[in-house]
């Protein structure tokens, strides 16, 4: 099945909202989606990282203040 959108005719908003479908259609059975290995080990990396002493973990609000510090 080939399916061809209008892509260069269609707004900004239009491709979010058709993005959004086709996630909410994938994700609907995650048993159908793994995640890659490279995820898995990242994950892994950080947590040792973490462990260690070398990272810490923040909450939502904090991450969100500092990522508005940076770019304000």
């Amino acid at each position: 099945m080939s399916i061809t959108l209008p892509l260069d005719k269609m707004t900004i908003a239009e491709k979010l909202e058709v993005m959004e479908s086709l996630w909410r259609d994938l994700s609907r059975d995650e048993s159908c989606l793994e995640s890659p290995v490279w995820h898995g080990e990242i994950l892994r990396q950080r947590e040792q990282q973490v462990a260690d002493g070398k990272e810490a973990y923040v909450t939502w609000d904090e991450a969100k203040q500092e990522l508005r510090d940076r770019l304000l």
